[in-house]
């Protein structure tokens, strides 16, 4: 049976207007707005009818189920070892990505010339930028997704007409997205050549005619074929004498020594690529963009279809593409090019750390991987703390999470063990770690190699 209290002690909850004019929650209220503290208020007062706590503890109540947002995000440290990791919000923005943000955020002159007085061109900080980190690119642009390029590039070039792509490059990415019924939904017809296995420059060469809209290449993004296999270079598709689009996908500008098998914008338009479009928030570690790199006619036509418009991006997305382009290297960058020995020296201060509290836990190796459909099959030799696999899901949404007095931590779990990879996690958050690790942890606590 569920716990009530009598009528006196329920007229002894205090009403909500009574509780609303609190000073930490008349406070609140400024800060996450009426209706968010109304709710917290509310289900303080129904703990109290179901004597859960007192009602001279409604109050207290209140303050402790306040949300530490106004928006649902919750702030996630990725210690899962995947650099883009698409679950937790794929690239992590730079500080200096950040504080552009901020600038952008109320009035700015996103479409004003304050030097004239009269009005500018839309973004045209970050097309400078852009410009400037693909020099081989006659004109750029940006959009809202790599899709949404995609979408554009098959509306102007190919509705009606045929796209010629390999049967080994019809991809399908996480839910359910297919590339196939992306193309088809603009009106236009694919025309599919050669195998899933191999396709060559002349199975490409018997396709293309008179009904042809445009040459597609795509990255296979998360998957790798191996074994029997062919595929067509850019080089070889640039002959056709028809305009070539190469989707790279992951948003590579240029080489990384670290990905050789990658491909990115710089050689793909070197090679002849006609049109080349990417992400911005996975490799490139900026906002959530398609980018457009190519000749000028082709991207002027593009950017000046009605559609366009309907795909453009917001001063927020292209501030934060800006600061991405031209401030310090983002968090992405950097957690590529992390030294497994400097990973190991981190992950031992932070065992050691813990066990100062009373936490035991282990250094162990691992390896990361890339994410977000970014050189599938790379492995990345690192370090991760070895925990209780217990811990999972309080370091996910414990109290602590909960009330907005930690970060959640997101790791991965391997034969009974959670392991926290510091290569996705910036080397400013081990002390946040630490700190969300002692607020999950009941001490002292066993370690998972005991």
């Amino acid at each position: 049976m569920f716990a009530t209290v009598d009528d006196l002690t329920r007229r002894r909850i205090p009403r909500t207007d009574v509780l609303l004019d609190d000073p930490r929650l008349a406070a609140a209220q400024l800060r996450l707005g009426r209706p968010l503290v109304k709710a917290a208020v509310a289900r303080a007062q129904q703990r109290a009818r179901a004597a859960e706590i007192t009602p001279e503890q409604v109050a207290d109540a209140a303050v402790a189920e306040l949300p530490p947002l106004a928006a649902t995000f919750t702030p996630v440290i990725n210690a899962t070892g995947v650099v883009v990791h698409t679950n937790l919000g794929r690239a992590p923005l730079s500080a200096a990505a950040v504080q552009a943000l901020a600038a952008a955020a109320g009035n700015c002159d996103l479409e004003f010339d304050l030097a004239e007085g009269v009005r500018g061109r839309r973004g045209r900080g970050a097309l400078a930028a852009l410009r400037a980190a693909v020099p081989l690119a006659q004109a750029v642009g940006v959009v809202n997704n790599n899709a949404a390029a995609l979408v554009l590039a098959a509306t102007v070039l190919g509705a009606g007409r045929e796209i010629v792509i390999s049967r080994g490059e019809l991809i399908e990415i996480g839910d359910r997205f297919r590339l196939p019924d992306l193309l088809t939904s603009t009106g236009a017809l694919l025309r599919e050549v050669g195998t899933t296995n191999r396709t060559t420059i002349a199975d490409y060469q018997a396709a293309v005619g008179d009904r042809t809209g445009f040459v597609l290449k795509v990255h296979p993004s998360n998957y790798r074929i191996e074994g029997f296999t062919a595929s067509a270079a850019v080089s070889e598709l640039a002959t056709l004498g028809v305009p070539l689009v190469h989707d790279i996908g992951s948003g590579l500008l240029a080489p990384h020594p670290l990905l050789p098998a990658e491909p990115d914008a710089a050689t793909s338009l070197r090679d002849g690529a006609n049109l080349v479009t990417a992400s911005g928030d996975k490799l490139l570690g900026g906002p959530q963009a398609g980018l457009l790199f190519g000749d000028e006619d082709l991207v002027v036509r593009l950017l000046r279809h009605p559609l366009a418009r309907a795909l453009r991006v917001d001063k927020l997305t292209l501030a934060a593409l800006e600061a991405t382009l031209t401030g310090p290297p983002p968090p992405v960058a950097r957690a590529l090019a992390a030294d497994p020995a400097d990973l190991v020296q981190r992950s031992q201060r932070t065992v050691a750390t813990l066990a100062a509290h009373g936490v035991a836990a282990s250094v162990v190796a691992a390896e990361g991987a890339v994410g977000g459909g970014g050189a599938p099959g790379v492995t990345l030799p690192g370090a991760a703390i070895a925990l209780p696999e217990a811990l999972a899901e309080p370091l996910r949404y414990g109290a602590g999470v909960r009330r907005g007095t930690v970060p959640a931590v997101v790791g991965r779990v391997e034969r009974a063990r959670l392991l926290l990879d510091l290569r996705s996690v910036h080397p400013d958050d081990d002390e946040r770690l630490v700190a969300a690790v002692l607020s999950a942890s009941p001490r002292p606590i066993p370690s998972p190699d005991s």
